[in-house]
């Protein structure tokens, strides 16, 4: 296509005038991550749904394709992205999704975005246009860098085309609520999670676990009697709200982390408002502590912390990596990106 031609000849020229390049898809999500100088090159135009057999259970489609768009089209055939992608707006495409591979309540029971990357279509920063993967479940040729893009954030390469696996739409869902401590939601969460329960949700907030069951109706009507509770009304909605960000807990200028800590972790010893999902092993805290004490305590705990929104975007954003992992990221980015034009630091600094 024209625009697949047009966005290779302004990756070849910035390549061979090391001119750096800041990629756009629907600029959803332009908070995440750290603040990128350089030549605007957007894929929001490489639009469009290029296949999809709801038999088959895959769906591909441009980088450019409305997030919106993708999910309605699942919709109308009973079936969803099952990772349950936030969108942070109606502009998001689905490129931009994969590539900053945030993932929904649903991520531990179902799978992250890059377990559902079947292949992708992409060029890297020598204006080379690639094929990783394919449109098939089932594939073991090569390596498989298709989902080493996922949550690169365009520093690898620009998204053209993406290859999906989808899931159908639960028979049957219900969401129960039961007032306890973040201590006692960790250790329930936990215990339920070693049962063979429909498990699709659970968040602690405000003194109160919210759990999701999905499934076929006998199984998931007999899983909330074991468990017990009241039945949340407009769960629907709140599961939203919870994906996008948009309960009250998210409202406020101070710093948002993200920290991602082994499920079993106790609360963590940090001032502030406190928010548990993904059943212990997401944490989202608002607090103005220092990002050393934060990340410090999070890697005490066996995990990391990302600065998701506010504070100091020109400091690290991510845990800082062991000299060993940046030495293997380094090499990642020469082999893909040898001229580090793309997206070049939104990561990390120097990548």
């Amino acid at each position: 296509m024209s625009d697949t031609r047009t966005i290779l000849e302004q990756v070849r020229d910035a390549a061979a005038s090391n001119t750096a390049l800041a990629i756009r898809g629907g600029g959803s999500k332009p908070f995440y991550g750290r603040p990128v100088t350089g030549v605007p090159l957007s894929v929001g135009a490489h639009r469009g749904i290029i296949d999809y057999t709801p038999s088959e259970l895959v769906i591909s489609a441009r980088a450019g394709t409305p997030l919106t768009e993708v999910e309605a089209t699942l919709a109308a055939h009973g079936q969803m992205l099952a990772f349950e992608p936030p969108q942070f707006g109606v502009q998001a495409t689905l490129g931009g999704t994969i590539a900053c591979g945030l993932s929904g309540p649903r991520r531990p029971f179902t799978g992250a975005a890059r377990d559902f990357v079947l292949g992708v279509n992409c060029v890297n920063g020598k204006g080379e246009y690639l094929r990783f993967g394919g449109q098939v479940m089932k594939n073991v040729a090569g390596y498989d860098l298709s989902r080493l893009l996922a949550g690169s954030l365009g520093t690898l390469a620009i998204l053209l085309e993406v290859h999906l696996k989808v899931l159908p739409v639960p028979e049957h869902e219900i969401t129960l609520q039961q007032s306890c401590t973040a201590a006692e939601a960790i250790t329930r969460c936990n215990r339920w999670a070693a049962q063979p329960l429909p498990l699709s949700g659970a968040c602690h907030l405000d003194g109160q676990l919210l759990v999701r069951f999905s499934g076929m109706t006998r199984g998931v009507a007999a899983a909330a009697r074991a468990l017990g509770g009241e039945q949340l009304d407009d769960a629907t909605a709140f599961w939203q709200q919870l994906r996008e960000q948009q309960l009250p807990f998210f409202d406020t200028t101070l710093p948002l982390w993200r920290l991602s800590v082994p499920p079993a972790t106790a609360p963590l010893p940090l001032d502030g408002n406190c928010l548990t999902d993904w059943g212990g092993a997401q944490r989202w805290l608002v607090t103005d502590l220092p990002a050393e004490q934060v990340r410090t305590v999070a890697r005490d705990a066996g995990g990391h912390a990302t600065l998701f929104r506010g504070g100091d975007r020109g400091t690290d954003i991510f845990q800082p990596l062991p000299p060993a992992l940046l030495a293997l990221h380094r090499r990642i980015k020469q082999t893909f990106d040898p001229a580090r034009i793309l997206n070049p630091g939104r990561m990390y600094a120097g990548l």
